[in-house]
């Protein structure tokens, strides 16, 4: 990682969005990642949002990319929002003073499993450090169990459970301590 928050893998670039990426290309990406959890029936918001949608969390946050070169470009192949304000109540762990919180995690299916989501969260981990928080949380959608298998096996807990008034379902905090 270097002083600009980039961190490279083999293929795979992590940094800031730049003004010069696409936001319909990160909103396409964005309702293929979360294309199974629609497909069960659920509404997460990073599964429909239109492009000002995409926009505007993406500025109400630090965005970060995961970019890999695709011919004489990058294409964008995952996202993640460290720090995301909104209009929405927070869930109260989210409002400790030593707690950071990520959202809008998703990796193109095409390029899972090629370490593209693990370098994203250590940007957010190492983002998190930096500020000086000690726990990392998130919020995911209850019913898809495979995610949270996911979270679990990357040391992530159960904190509490929270519903937000834009998604059909009960949302899990999850916490995982990084001091």
């Amino acid at each position: 990682m270097n002083e600009a928050g980039v961190q490279r893998t083999e293929s795979v670039l992590v940094r800031p969005l730049a003004p010069t990426d696409s936001i319909p290309e990160i909103t396409r990406l964005l309702h293929r990642a979360y294309a199974k959890q629609v497909a069960m029936g659920l509404q997460p918001l990073a599964g429909r949002q239109d492009d000002a949608t995409t926009a505007e969390r993406a500025a109400n946050s630090e965005c970060y990319v995961a970019v890999r070169r695709d011919g004489p470009g990058e294409r964008v192949v995952g996202v993640i929002l460290f720090e995301e304000q909104e209009r929405a109540t927070f869930p109260s762990f989210f409002l400790k003073p030593h707690v950071a919180h990520f959202a809008q995690f998703g990796v193109d299916p095409e390029a899972q499993g090629m370490g593209i989501g693990r370098a994203l969260l250590e940007t957010v981990e190492r983002r998190a450090r930096e500020k000086g928080a000690t726990e990392l949380a998130l919020s995911m959608a209850e019913p898809d169990r495979e995610l949270y298998d996911f979270y679990v096996k990357r040391g992530y807990r159960f904190i509490e459970h929270w519903q937000w008034p834009y998604t059909n379902y009960r949302s899990c905090i999850l916490s995982k301590a990084i001091a």
